[in-house]
């Protein structure tokens, strides 16, 4: 079974993000994830792993191991919903000034 440091690794590869990025994004210590990955930390409480949970859309029974599937329903999700999920995804990983070009490129795309 994956340790909550390894879950979390393979989400933010799953975003294309660091462990310090979702740190930040969530207002935690830059060290949360050496603590996890050193073992100094074992853990997470519960409203810490909420918003982990939240951050990545998954369920906290799969962010603490006690799940497989990512989400519930994910395998229901149409094609066109999980390129959603992607764009989403890529956006989340910008820096702000790029999402702002994603946002004016967008528009371009729909009005023409």
């Amino acid at each position: 079974m994956a340790t909550l440091y390894e879950r979390i690794r393979f989400l933010c590869e799953q975003k294309g993000i660091k462990g310090a990025r979702m740190c930040t994004d969530l207002g935690f210590s830059k060290s949360m994830m050496t603590d996890l990955k050193m073992g100094r930390k074992k853990g997470v409480n519960a409203d810490t792993a909420q918003k982990i949970a939240s951050y990545f859309d998954v369920s906290v029974g799969y962010l603490l191991g006690e799940e497989e599937k990512s989400s519930p329903g994910a395998e229901e999700k149409t094609p066109r919903e999980r390129k959603y999920d992607e764009i989403i995804s890529l956006l989340q990983a910008l820096p702000e000034e790029k999402v702002t070009e994603a946002i004016r490129y967008l528009k371009y795309l729909a009005d023409n």
